[in-house]
């Protein structure tokens, strides 16, 4: 009995002593740690406090269907109540900052400012004075996927009178809450909203399924919406409450094939246009969209025959208006593809829209608990290098970067995806010299995810939503997080409780 107890300890001391040899100080002081979240998968009280309705409480009332598991989130995390006990869970991981979302329809319930909701701007004024009081930064985000319903009945981001209405909505944000937040995010992942929204089956809008120019002219209304925005704050507010704007983008890093030189040309058009399409009019020098992008989709329309299939033109002062309008390029980070010219993929979504046909998901021996993430560490050091040097090196927000499971698995796979990817994030800081800010997990309790439902789980914390209260419990990957933040060190260190299950071997990364 003493010599087994003798060497399970000497195990234990063994295990410690290899785990804190990669236990490094690799993080620069400089990057800021967060977690984020969206208004409409974490509020609830979806018809409280005079709230309108908007896009999605549309859809997943009206056609459930739509939702993998027919669900919808009409109570969720019910984060309006129970804002107060999240903002603790957030001090408990000594976060710097919370990126969450402003519901439009809150505010506006019927979109127009001839609705100002008062009851909606308390919530989030008491949200945002809460973390202040406890030490933790907020990070506005303008407009998280979630439209108020009568702007969607008028065409939605398709319509660009949405402009203007956009543009007074931050009007207003800026002038309640802009003394208070001084770090905001117009739009997150248009690239999503507007392709997925326009001609995906499942859909991000209403259920349909729309044709033609309908994604093209919802990038361009929010181009043009986040141009006019930043100027109305330079115009307005920068001056008295030097605060910052920006934009985040969903980012898939395309990696070139091997098979042939042309692959590195088909990963740089894929770049193009899964980035590019965004951030080129933004954060390059001559503004407006990438050119091989317009000349691709021109050829795209000529295969198929379609003459009215084009992308919109900026007028000059328009590409100037958009061109440097964002103080740090946001990035929404959770796969890598392979370009292979040699093996076209008719399948991949979005393939009808970009006519790119040879862009396939990166397949890794450690697979997530859902289909369409693979964990490709390396991937996040190419696409902030490529960043850097594409768009002469930019401040870069990481707004969103997490590990999603079915909610069965254990949660030492988040814990190891989080460290590889910091490893790697703090590697393009030191190597490459990329002026990477901040890193955010996504997300801070597992939520409604969209059209996944409940089906997909990100969360640092765990929700019970088969109880009323919805009570939250930290998941090791919380635990983990925290000790990363407190002592800026990848957390390899495993208790003997969780032991068993994690152990990694790193070197290959697959599990023993």
């Amino acid at each position: 009995m003493v010599m087994k107890n003798h060497l399970g300890i000497m195990s234990y001391i063994l295990l410690m002593c290899i785990c804190m040899s990669y236990a490094k100080p690799s993080i620069p002081d400089t990057l800021q740690f967060g977690v984020a979240t969206s208004a409409y998968q974490v509020e609830g009280a979806w018809n409280e406090g005079e709230k309108g309705e908007n896009q999605w409480d549309r859809l997943t009332h009206g056609k459930p269907q739509k939702i993998k598991d027919k669900s919808n989130a009409d109570i969720t995390c019910d984060s309006y109540h129970k804002f107060m006990d999240d903002v603790q869970l957030l001090k408990a991981m000594n976060v710097d900052f919370y990126k969450f979302s402003i519901s439009w329809s809150r505010i506006f319930p019927t979109g127009y400012t001839n609705s100002i909701n008062a009851d909606g701007i308390r919530y989030y004024n008491d949200l945002i004075d809460e973390l202040i009081v406890n030490g933790i930064k907020p990070v506005a985000t303008m407009f998280h996927w979630d439209l108020p319903q009568a702007l969607q009945e008028k065409g939605g981001w398709m319509n660009e009178q949405l402009i203007d209405v956009f543009e007074t909505y931050a009007n207003l944000l800026f002038s309640i809450y802009g003394n208070k937040v001084r770090d905001w995010i117009t739009f997150d992942d248009p690239n999503r909203f507007c392709f997925d929204n326009y001609y995906q089956e499942v859909t991000f809008a209403d259920g349909l399924i729309h044709e033609g120019n309908s994604g093209y002219l919802c990038a361009h209304t929010v181009l043009r919406s986040h141009g006019r925005v930043y100027k109305i704050y330079n115009t307005r507010y920068r001056t008295r409450q030097r605060g910052r704007i920006g934009i985040s983008l969903g980012a898939t890093w395309m990696e070139r094939g091997l098979k042939s030189e042309s692959d590195v040309e088909l990963s740089r058009l894929a770049m193009e246009i899964e980035l590019g399409w965004f951030a080129h009019p933004i954060f390059s020098k001559e503004g407006d969209y990438p050119p091989e992008l317009a000349k691709q989709l021109e050829m795209f329309a000529q295969r198929q025959q379609m003459t009215t299939f084009k992308l919109p033109d900026f007028p000059k002062d328009e590409v100037e208006l958009i061109r440097g309008s964002a103080d740090f390029i946001g990035l929404s980070h959770f796969i890598s593809k392979i370009c292979d010219g040699s093996r076209p993929n008719i399948n991949q979504e979005g393939n009808h829209l970009f006519g790119i046909d040879f862009c396939t998901e990166h397949r890794t021996p450690r697979p997530t608990g859902v289909s369409w993430v693979n964990p490709v560490p390396w991937g996040i050091k190419n696409l902030l290098k490529w960043v850097k040097e594409e768009y002469n090196s930019p401040e870069i927000f990481i707004t969103a970067n997490g590990y999603p499971d079915s909610g069965n698995e254990h949660d030492c796979r988040r814990v190891h995806y989080m460290n590889v990817y910091l490893e790697h994030v703090a590697a393009a800081i030191e190597e490459d010299g990329c002026n990477v800010t901040a890193y955010t997990v996504w997300s801070l309790l597992d939520n409604f995810n969209w059209y996944k439902g409940y089906t997909e789980k990100y969360g640092l914390y765990r929700v019970d939503f088969t109880n009323p209260e919805r009570p939250r419990k930290p998941k090791l990957s919380s635990v983990t997080y925290a000790n990363i933040i407190k002592t800026r060190k990848i957390d390899w260190g495993f208790s003997p409780e969780h032991y068993r299950e994690c152990r990694w071997n790193r070197l290959n990364e697959t599990e023993d």
